[in-house]
């Protein structure tokens, strides 16, 4: 396990927050197909909160994209670096992943972040920080809609709407399992939202959320009960 500190000139108000997300935005790239579902790696990042200590825990689980067997995992904890504000979070949690990212043994593949990309009331989620922090292909996927609007998509696993704000589209609701409640898909970078619910499909053989997901939500907080016991 990594441990991480908070790094030097990281943002220490929402003000400077919303000043590197308004630098860092004009990098995303949206005009990258990104890897074909089922192929190479796909990686999961997740994190974990302590809160009456104030650390994070961050896990990043490499899966094979064929199989869904896990190749590689890697783990790192932290101080909080950034206090909680919506809009804002990734600056509670980018430092830990990236830590846990840089520990794995293998090359990432495709990231699929627990949480939103271009699904963000400043077009900039973790997903895209995190994907244009690094190069890799990112892409979020939520558990609930944030603030916007969507139409629930027909019944049958694969159907989905457009997630808006106004008339723009966001991401997709997308039906991972038959009459359940849909996840929120949005680009991070440097992946189509087409190849992101494909993607998405491809995670998601029998339960709603992606394994990706469900495996890096275990082990950070395995990872956090591990570093701090009860």
């Amino acid at each position: 396990m990594t441990t991480v500190r908070i790094p030097e000139h990281w943002p220490a108000t929402e003000e400077q927050a919303r000043a590197v997300q308004d630098e860092l935005r004009e990098r995303v790239i949206l005009d990258e197909p990104g890897p074909p579902p089922g192929t190479g790696h796909v990686t999961g990042v997740d994190v974990a909160y302590d809160d009456e200590r104030d650390v994070v825990a961050a896990a990043a689980v490499v899966l094979d994209a064929s199989s869904l067997e896990v190749v590689a995992e890697a783990t790192a904890v932290g101080r909080v670096p950034f206090p909680y504000v919506p809009g804002l979070l990734a600056f509670r949690e980018i430092p830990t992943v990236l830590a846990a990212l840089d520990a794995l043994p293998c090359p990432p593949g495709l990231v699929v972040c627990d949480g939103y990309g271009l699904a963000h009331p400043r077009r900039f989620g973790l997903a895209s920080h995190l994907g244009v922090l690094t190069g890799l292909p990112t892409i979020g996927v939520a558990k609930n809609p944030f603030t916007f609007a969507y139409d629930d998509p027909d019944t049958p696993r694969g159907s989905s709407s457009a997630l808006l704000a106004g008339s723009e589209e966001v991401g997709r609701a997308l039906r991972t399992r038959e009459a359940v409640k849909p996840v929120f898909v949005s680009v991070g970078h440097r992946v189509t939202l087409a190849v992101a619910c494909a993607h998405t499909l491809a995670l998601t053989p029998e339960y709603r959320l992606p394994e990706t997901t469900r495996r890096a939500d275990a082990l950070c907080r395995r990872a956090l009960r591990d570093t701090y016991p009860a």
